[in-house]
């Protein structure tokens, strides 16, 4: 199952290891790298160009990070997600 992230980006849940609110967790110098490190590999996706509020982490089945930058709150897409699960949408 997938969940929308913004505008025509979709990640598969089974990847999702981590959705975070990006103005709580960028105050950390360890994410600042983590997110720094991952945009010189060309591993963030931009969901949108609005203001981000959250930033989920994926992991594949070849053990390689993405991450993908959403302007969606990280309620919202933990809902999302929540709601596919147990096979209630709105």
């Amino acid at each position: 199952m997938f969940v929308h992230l913004g505008n025509d980006v979709m990640a598969d849940i089974k990847n999702i290891i981590g959705v975070f609110d990006i103005e709580k967790i960028t105050a950390s110098k360890t994410t600042r790298n983590f997110l720094s490190a991952a945009g010189k590999l060309g591993r963030v996706v931009y969901c949108s160009y609005e203001m981000p509020k959250s930033f989920i982490v994926c992991l594949d089945e070849n053990l390689t990070e993405t991450v993908y930058i959403s302007q969606l709150a990280p309620a919202t897409i933990c809902k999302r997600i929540r709601n596919i699960t147990i096979g209630k949408f709105d």
